[in-house]
């Protein structure tokens, strides 16, 4: 019989730490990216709406930027698969929308 290499013991420890900040900056994106969704200002004199959609737009798609910087670094792409990365970039690419439709 053969035993598991150590490498692969290593890469289910490896992907559980590195989970961690790409799900809290995700998170961060989807709270700030529905909070952009859900504002609506109540007339076009209302700066102070427009203002609060444009910031969560931009912190959405900074902390999306902020996941994917993390997710380029060569070891973290090795221990973690391309999908992990995809809803912070969904989530950017709906902010950015939101910033282009109504910010």
């Amino acid at each position: 019989m053969t035993s598991p290499s150590h490498l692969d013991d290593d890469r289910g420890c490896l992907r559980v730490v590195l989970a961690v900040p790409l799900i809290l900056l995700t998170l961060v994106a989807a709270y700030f990216c529905w909070t952009a969704l859900t504002i609506t200002p109540s007339g076009t004199w209302d700066d102070d709406a427009y203002a609060g959609i444009v910031l969560s737009c931009v912190v959405t798609i900074a902390a999306a930027v902020a996941a994917a910087a993390l997710w380029l670094v060569p070891s973290v792409r090795r221990a973690m698969p391309w999908w992990w990365i995809f809803p912070a970039l969904l989530l950017a690419v709906v902010a950015g929308a939101r910033w282009a439709v109504g910010g």
